[in-house]
């Protein structure tokens, strides 16, 4: 008790000396009216008088809360998120939340933690998430457990707790998360883990904890969601420790900085008791990687080994008839046959991205996985002069297919015979060259989203996307047309069910008015980042309630009779044109200030002419374009001149004619 008194001496002291204020000059920032409000980071020492009784979601991070009692939130009935990271919060009292019967998410991580009261939790109803990160606890007896029936999920990381046995009153019945990664666990008793078996298919993060020793028995007859031992030295322990446990995702990746000790064989002996759906095993080596390495993964349904420098993988394994989701990203294949794929026969997808090695596609590697739907082998530096449909034999049922950020890829007429059922299809970034006038894409009648971004497409082939017909999305991005012009007759025309078109970056100067004529369906068009004027706006007067982006184009003067097509579409990106903002653009001036809800990213939206009103938002802009009095006073001169002329005139003619008689 002495110690206690000592402590809160101190802090009172320390509070006494900080300079802080109990009201800033920034106000908080409201999210949403009455409700959400963001005052972090503003040096408060209490709870503004500005922010309305009706507060529900309340970000006060980073201010100065030495201590929090019952009387600091007690206007804020409402709250139902409140986060308290790095507040300097050492103590916490009796009946601090009492009020707050709706509160269910309280974050106090970062706070150097004292002391905190039985009753500190008292109030709230359904409290479910509760942060406790870096918080310097060393014991779970430390935490109140008071009021913590509903309590889904105790975040504990960064700590200095060693065990994770959790008191006898702890109402642990609802918990779903909980959260250890990187304190000082190093044993795993029967004890610690006999006090979690109120909880049912709990997520349990031992990441960075190093785990020694497992107790036998002590996960024996439990579920859990997952479990994370991330960082592990000695994979051997856990696999001993777990059997006749069931997990439905177990994460054992390891990071770069740690010395481990190489995956063999006997490693994965305590697998065979134990059932495990999911398995990461990232960054990890192998000593002695061979069929006898998998025949405790038999019941695996996916399998991570991403990074974990593998050159193929052993023929012969057998009973992996179970897995369907296979990631063998970021390793040193020559081949794609190196994957010896027909180990795996019922695989439904299938990653290989970012080779370390240029990857060889190879004939029919993946032949025997007729059950494929997901391919994705982008980021492998990919040459093929003929593809798909001897690489991609026999996947009829491949759905999705990633060909992104290759090198060269040719493609003949109907490329994609072996794959009839794609309907997504990204060749982003991938050089491509297409055997003109042909369309590579012939028989994917069920293909929906096609990513032809920064591919040196040959836009002027008008067949290219002929055989589409339920092409939804297709980008375009950074193809360039020739002239930068898109005519009447383009390579769009084939896609009639189009309902986004992404053309951006594409060095474009012009549209033609009937270049979009066929593409009656379009909700979405991107034309932002070319060179563009006004005139091409004509091209899409047959769209209306498109979202309509034309931001960084080439736009000074939107002519009146465009307005109307700007007017019946549901939003529109005009920010980083050059726009004009003298009265020779008045029509479409007043427009814009009567349509802003229509508009986005408005505070990039700037004049930039005149010079006077360069960099002013449109919205800002005030002009004044009717008649001046000078300009009154000159128009009268003006015309008394000419009638005086006019007078003059008259009565010259009058003499000459009568002196001619």
């Amino acid at each position: 008790m002495a110690s206690l008194v000592i402590c809160f001496f101190l802090v009172v002291l320390f509070s006494a000396c900080h300079e802080v204020s109990t009201s800033s000059d920034q106000l908080c920032i409201e999210k949403e009216a009455n409700k959400t409000y963001n005052c972090e980071n503003l040096g408060l020492s209490e709870i503004p008088d500005t922010l309305p009784n009706t507060t529900e979601f309340l970000e006060f991070s980073f201010n100065f809360l030495p201590t929090i009692q019952n009387t600091t939130f007690s206007r804020l009935i409402d709250l139902t998120f409140l986060d308290l990271t790095r507040c300097q919060i050492n103590w916490i009292h009796d009946d601090t939340f009492q009020s707050h019967h709706q509160l269910s998410t309280l974050i106090l991580t970062g706070n150097p933690l004292i002391f905190m009261a039985e009753t500190a939790f008292n109030g709230p109803k359904s409290l479910k998430h509760l942060f406790l990160i870096q918080t310097g606890i060393s014991s779970l007896e430390f935490i109140p457990p008071h009021n913590l029936e509903n309590l889904e999920s105790l975040h504990l990381g960064s700590n200095h707790i060693s065990s994770i046995k959790l008191p006898n009153d702890f109402p642990a019945g609802n918990l779903k998360v909980l959260d250890f990664q990187n304190n000082a666990i190093h044993y795993l008793s029967r004890e610690d883990m006999n006090s979690l078996k109120q909880a049912t298919n709990l997520s349990l993060n031992f990441n960075s904890n190093d785990i020694k020793g497992i107790e036998p028995g002590a996960f024996s007859s439990q579920f859990f969601q997952s479990l994370n031992f991330g960082g592990t030295r000695d994979l051997s322990v856990i696999f001993s420790g777990l059997r006749n446990s069931t997990i439905q995702s177990l994460w054992l990746g390891t990071f770069e900085d740690i010395d481990n000790q190489y995956l063999s064989s006997a490693t994965f002996q305590g697998l065979c008791d134990t059932s495990v759906e999911s398995i990461n095993l990232q960054k990890h080596h192998f000593s002695d990687f061979s069929s006898t390495t998998f025949r405790c993964f038999a019941q695996l349904q996916n399998l991570d080994l991403t990074a974990t420098h593998l050159q193929e993988l052993p023929s012969g394994i057998e009973g992996m008839n179970s897995l369907k989701k296979l990631v063998l990203n970021v390793n040193k294949f020559d081949q794609l046959c190196q994957i010896n794929a027909a180990n795996f026969p019922s695989l439904t997808h299938l990653y290989i991205k970012g080779n370390m090695k240029k990857l060889h596609l190879g004939t029919g590697c993946l032949e025997k996985l007729e059950n494929l739907q997901k391919l994705d082998l982008s980021h492998s530096g990919i040459e093929a002069s003929d593809c798909c449909n001897l690489q991609l034999k026999n996947l009829p049922h491949l759905q999705s297919l990633n060909l992104s950020y290759n090198e060269l890829i040719g493609f003949q007429r109907e490329a994609f015979q072996a794959c009839p059922q794609l309907e997504i299809l990204d060749l982003s970034f991938t050089h491509l060259h297409v055997s003109a006038p042909q369309s590579p894409f012939q028989n994917l009648h069920h293909l929906k989203i096609l990513n032809l971004s920064h591919s040196f497409l040959d836009t002027s082939n008008q067949l290219l996307l002929a055989g589409l017909p339920d092409l939804r999305h297709l980008n375009l991005q950074g193809n360039r047309f020739q002239d930068g012009s898109i005519p009447k007759n383009n390579l769009l025309q084939t896609v009639g069910s189009l309902e986004m078109l992404v053309l951006s970056s594409s060095d474009l100067l012009s549209i033609d008015q009937q270049a979009f004529h066929s593409l009656d369906k379009m909700s979405h068009v991107d034309l932002s980042h070319n060179n563009l004027t006004s005139n091409s706006i004509d091209a899409l007067s047959h769209l209306k309630g498109i979202y309509l982006n034309l931001a960084a184009n080439a736009i000074g003067i939107i002519s009146p009779h465009l307005l109307s097509i700007l007017s019946q579409q549901s939003t529109i990106n005009l920010s980083h044109n050059p726009l004009d903002c003298t009265c020779s653009n008045i029509h479409f001036l007043t427009w814009y200030k009567e349509n802003l809800q229509k508009l986005e990213d408005l505070e990039e939206t700037v004049c930039a002419n005149p010079p006077s009103l360069k960099g002013v938002q449109l919205s800002d802009v005030q002009l004044s374009c009717g008649i001046t009095p000078v300009g009154i006073l000159f128009l009268t001169v003006f015309f008394l001149l000419v009638s005086i002329l006019l007078i003059f005139a008259i009565k010259f003619f009058l003499r000459w004619k009568y002196q001619h008689i």
